[in-house]
């Protein structure tokens, strides 16, 4: 009697183990395995590696780009306080090539009127009364300026004769141009200007570089003359280290 109970509790547990462990049912054809699942598992590791690597390079190029606006905003002010100096208050400034912009949005504040900024693009990044230029015409009336702002830009200028002769056309009686620009002087400077050529001719066309005396003789040949100029630092960006000339012209009385 004993062992008939002995051999049905033995009998009992092996059914509530077995009960317990449910078999495995068979996969059909398509079905993924347990080598293609475990595979699939597996390779999430190497996501969560991936993620913590993007995570810091992501945020150093998002402060990398603040760090390139900043100093990009911050030489604009820079230059716009400088030709601010050199223009009355309530001036109506027109602003050629004027890039970002930033110059004459800060000098709309510093000048308290409104700087009409004008370039090849469809827009500039400050907000600025913008208009686009075709290159040959300024998009402004006959005598609509009290000075006219060229910050590097006539050695872009494809035909400088044309950029001078619209320069005069825009300026009332009395009104001055404002010119920055990169002076090839020594074997360093022309091997920085030969380089910056190099970047922009594919986008403008090829750059034309003059030294001081030749701007001279230029601004005399159209009609301007030169009520101011001076030498600025080549360090002033560290990334275009050239000797640089700031003019501020006035049409020459006839």
């Amino acid at each position: 009697m004993a062992e008939k109970i002995a051999r049905s509790q033995s009998g009992s547990i092996a059914t509530q183990f077995l009960s317990a462990q449910p078999l495995r049912p068979l996969r059909l054809s398509g079905e993924r395995s347990d080598t293609t699942v475990f595979a699939a598992e597996t390779q999430r590791a190497p996501s969560w590696r991936g993620e913590l690597i993007e995570a810091p390079i992501h945020g150093i190029r998002r402060r990398w780009a603040r760090e390139r606006r900043r100093r990009k905003v911050g030489r604009a002010y820079d230059m716009a306080q400088e030709i601010a100096r050199v223009i009355r208050r309530g001036s109506e400034v027109l602003d050629v090539g004027c890039g970002n912009g930033f110059i004459a949005h800060h000098l709309s504040a510093m000048l308290g009127t409104s700087v009409v900024g004008i370039d090849l693009g469809n827009s500039a990044e400050a907000a600025i009364d913008y208009r686009r230029y075709d290159g040959a015409q300024f998009p402004v009336m006959d005598e609509s300026f009290d000075a006219v702002l060229l910050c590097y830009v006539l050695h872009h200028a494809q035909d400088v004769s044309v950029v001078l002769n619209e320069m005069r056309r825009v300026l009332r009686d009395g009104g001055c141009a404002i010119i920055y620009e990169d002076i090839p002087g020594s074997w360093w400077d022309r091997g920085v200007c030969s380089w910056h050529n190099l970047l922009w001719q594919t986008r403008n066309g090829s750059c034309t570089f003059s030294d001081d005396s030749e701007w001279r003789a230029l601004f005399e040949t159209f009609g301007f003359e030169i009520v101011s100029e001076r030498r600025l630092s080549r360090w002033r960006n560290l990334t275009h280290p050239v000797s640089r000339r700031f003019f501020v012209l006035q049409v020459r009385l006839s």
